[in-house]
């Protein structure tokens, strides 16, 4: 729990805000989720398989799937109920592109369907949560064009605040994050962002807008590196638009892989509480097929018993 800890203790530096109601992550993981994307050989999404068309391994051992449910079936399913996160950096860096990175969320939140949940941040050295329900989202369109950039850029701060807010959330948990990749004050360590991530369930889709940095700099490629790490360990992927004619198509590939997706779950049937990060492999016995997913999850870990203390 001592990585908890740093998270928690340097949320209480970024987001007073939260001070008085600490984040609390889940600690006990019984039914492991994961959001499946299946794809062809030419790149096309496949909604049509089955429960047994998968399997599932945790660290090379095949685990039973208790929970299978297909995104393009009719029917309801509490798993598949959307939580939509947007994060929305409005740092200096970003004023270049703050324009078109506004335009982008307009126009995704107009084509999504209602979430059940939705959480929307703005960040550069501050951050600012809102929470709306699916009865609340109206008014949110004018509250993300008329916000200004300005300040320096705690990315990794208000992705750890988003996720504090989410990991005990069910359903879909999906962030979108508008942002150039650059952080130039977080206090949350590169490493703990991405631990916290892995843990929470969370499919992320970075739209990275790079326009205004040198493309083979340092911090350019820094920038890209964490926003593919992100997408690469939760199981979603990075787009670069570079004008607001590309947006359309980055909206529906998004919409398309949501309304796409499988969820499954199971109980791993490893016991240990050693807090160590447990490999999830899918692989699906029609071996033309390429499947995407989070790669894995930190194992719940317990406490070290409290000695005594002598009178």
């Amino acid at each position: 729990m001592a990585r908890l800890a740093v998270a928690l203790a340097a949320l209480a530096l970024v987001a007073p805000a939260l001070a008085q109601k600490p984040p609390v992550f889940r600690i006990g993981l019984d039914l492991v989720s994961v959001t499946v994307t299946v794809r062809d050989g030419r790149g096309g999404l496949v909604s049509n398989l089955a429960e047994l068309d998968f399997e599932v391994l945790e660290d090379g051992r095949p685990q039973r799937v208790q929970l299978f449910a297909p995104a393009a079936t009719p029917e309801e399913r509490a798993e598949l109920v959307l939580n939509l996160g947007m994060l929305f950096d409005t740092s200096e860096s970003m004023r270049k592109d703050l324009r078109l990175s506004q335009q982008s969320a307009v126009r995704f939140l107009e084509a999504i369907p209602r979430a059940r949940d939705l959480v929307l941040v703005f960040f550069d050295r501050d951050i600012r949560l809102s929470r709306y329900g699916s009865e609340n989202q109206q008014g949110i369109f004018e509250r993300i064009l008329d916000t200004q950039g300005a300040g320096e850029t705690a990315l990794r701060d208000a992705i750890t605040v988003y996720v504090s807010r989410v990991a005990e959330s069910s359903g879909r948990k999906v962030l979108v994050l508008f942002t150039d990749g650059d952080d130039t004050t977080s206090q949350v360590p590169l490493q703990e962002v991405m631990r916290l991530v892995r843990s929470a369930e969370v499919t992320i889709y970075p739209v990275g807008f790079f326009a205004g940095q040198r493309p083979n700099s340092t911090n350019a490629l820094r920038a890209r590196a964490f926003l593919h790490a992100l997408a690469e360990s939760t199981g979603g992927r990075v787009f670069e638009p570079h004008a607001s004619k590309e947006l359309a198509a980055i909206y529906k590939a998004i919409l398309d892989e949501l309304g796409s997706q499988y969820v499954l779950g199971y109980v791993s049937d490893n016991l240990k509480r050693d807090g160590k990060f447990r490999r999830i492999t899918v692989q699906l016995k029609r071996p033309e097929l390429k499947v995407r997913h989070r790669r894995g999850y930190d194992a719940p870990k317990d406490e070290p018993p409290r000695q005594a203390q002598r009178k």
